[in-house]
């Protein structure tokens, strides 16, 4: 049987089962095993099959198998961004006419920004939510300056923001979080935490906006111990042992409605 042959026999098959393992060639054609490993690189270089552990499978079963995978990516990521709207919308429901707040760099709290409907004044190091809160004209908007941080989307320079903040007091800081442990609020990058530690310092109440993921996780950076929070907003009841810990720390929890 001449090699064009063996490789229209071994696609049809392919067609048929989806996937076959070495072995499984060799029976179909009744060839050495070096002679199947010949025609399986040629199917493969040609795109006609890809190559699995231990044999090969049908470009469209794969292509399936990256489609299944991808949704379901989509589906984690989507659900996850369902969690933090509705964590963003249990915040704004708090906000009232004339509150000063600080809103800190992160996702959820991004969200919250695109649902600020009240008259409130906002300072804030981020430019994702300066780009959401300069288009609404009730909000007196400022944006703390330093340097720009591309990858984070933030500005930063301690002194500048210090001066800037300097006989500033807010009402609420809304902060998101890393990770949040017996040990408190965690962060990835040094100079975002240092501007946060700077804004809870000059808040009446601290509420950190965080989904169930981040409880009992660390990152590089704590900017907060748990004294320093007053409200936890979260999607689900927080882990027994962080329970305790906020109960004595006299922290609020409050759930999203599911």
């Amino acid at each position: 049987m001449y090699q064009e042959e063996r490789l229209v026999k071994i696609v049809s098959e392919l067609k048929k089962r989806g996937k076959l393992s070495n072995q499984d060639v060799c029976q179909l054609l009744d060839v050495s095993r070096d002679t199947a490993r010949r025609d399986i690189i040629r199917l493969v270089e040609e795109g006609n099959a890809v190559r699995t552990h231990g044999g090969i499978a049908s470009t469209f079963l794969m292509s399936e198998l990256e489609k299944y995978k991808e949704s379901g990516f989509n589906e984690r990521k989507e659900r996850a961004s369902r969690e933090k709207r509705m964590i963003a919308k249990k915040a704004a429901s708090l906000l009232k006419d004339k509150d000063l707040c600080f809103f800190d760099v992160s996702t959820t709290i991004a969200s919250l920004s695109t649902l600020v409907t009240k008259k409130i004044a906002v300072y804030t190091h981020s430019l994702d939510n300066a780009e959401i809160l300069a288009k609404k004209e009730f909000v007196d908007f400022h944006l703390l300056g330093g340097r720009f941080n591309q990858e984070n989307r933030f500005f930063y320079d301690l002194f500048t923001i210090k001066s800037q903040l300097e006989d500033v007091y807010f009402d609420y800081a809304f902060i998101g979080a890393a990770g949040l442990t017996e040990d408190g609020v965690y962060f990835v990058d040094k100079e975002d935490a240092r501007i946060k530690k700077e804004a809870i310092k000059r808040a009446k109440r601290v509420y950190v906006l965080t989904d169930y993921e981040k409880f009992n996780k660390t990152s590089y950076y704590k900017s907060a111990g748990l004294a320093d929070i007053d409200v936890v907003i979260t999607n689900e009841f927080p882990p027994e042992n962080l329970r305790e810990c906020f109960l004595s720390n006299h922290i609020q929890v409050e759930l999203t409605e599911s």
